[in-house]
């Protein structure tokens, strides 16, 4: 089946709601995105140069900063960028066309990120596009670390996410629209995602001349402060970290 992408919205590129993400920080679901970061990226990455792929309002980018990085963040809207430099003044944000980043210099990062980026790339040949730019700007030694929502975060009730009243979400097949509503945000209008399954991830990777190198799958747990929902038991986000292949 072929998706009509005409009417999809990339829900971060107009001034509200790019305004609206931009108070966001790491409460409740999201922080089980960060949470295991900091390990993941110190096990599989040397080096220090970095590339924040679809920065937005520059959450993700400070957060490598923060993390001893040399970050440049990048992303086609020109909105999250603008928020993004209000709350990193001396921070380095780069707009960017899709697959098209040779000019920020192919072979010189030790790592690529991607934070939900993903959710929002719809059709296989865009994102094999994407994924094999950001492969060449990696050093052979550089990996990349993508983050995405996993299949299950559509269909389930979460500390910052209602599916409930998108039954047709439980249907979906890769690249089809799936939408849901976040909680941590004044702007409660319904968010429009692309579905992937993780087999057709491994597929879009290897496509793109990657290798899968670890997989992470972050569960709540019972000490930590946030009401966790389905997160006990069932992973939201799934960390993929890549390699280049031979």
């Amino acid at each position: 089946m072929t998706t009509n992408y005409t009417n999809f919205e990339n829900s971060w590129g107009n001034q509200t709601r790019a305004e609206s993400y931009a108070k966001l920080e790491f409460p409740n679901t999201y922080y089980l995105a960060y949470r295991d970061l900091p390990e993941i990226i110190s096990k599989h990455v040397t080096g220090n140069r970095a590339i924040d792929f679809g920065c937005g309002t520059g959450r993700s980018t400070r957060f490598l900063k923060k993390l001893g990085f040399n970050v440049t963040g990048i992303d086609i809207s020109a909105e999250m960028l603008a928020n993004a430099r209000k709350f990193d003044e001396g921070g380095d944000y780069r707009i960017v066309t899709n697959g098209e980043y040779s000019h920020l210099g192919n072979g010189q990062y030790d790592l690529v990120q991607s934070i939900f980026t993903f959710d929002n790339i719809p059709g296989w040949q865009i994102r094999t596009e994407i994924l094999t730019g950001l492969k060449d700007l990696l050093k052979p030694s550089g990996k990349i670390v993508c983050l995405d929502s996993t299949p299950e975060l559509y269909t389930n009730e979460w500390a910052s996410f209602t599916t409930k009243d998108f039954p047709e979400n439980w249907h979906a097949r890769t690249g089809d629209i799936v939408r849901d509503i976040m909680l941590d945000v004044e702007d409660r209008r319904p968010v429009e995602d692309i579905f992937w399954t993780v087999e057709d991830y491994h597929k879009l990777f290897s496509d793109a001349g990657l290798i899968l190198e670890a997989t992470y799958t972050p569960l709540g747990y019972s000490d930590e402060p946030f009401e966790w929902k389905s997160e006990f038991s069932i992973a939201p986000w799934m960390i993929f970290v890549l390699r280049r292949g031979m």
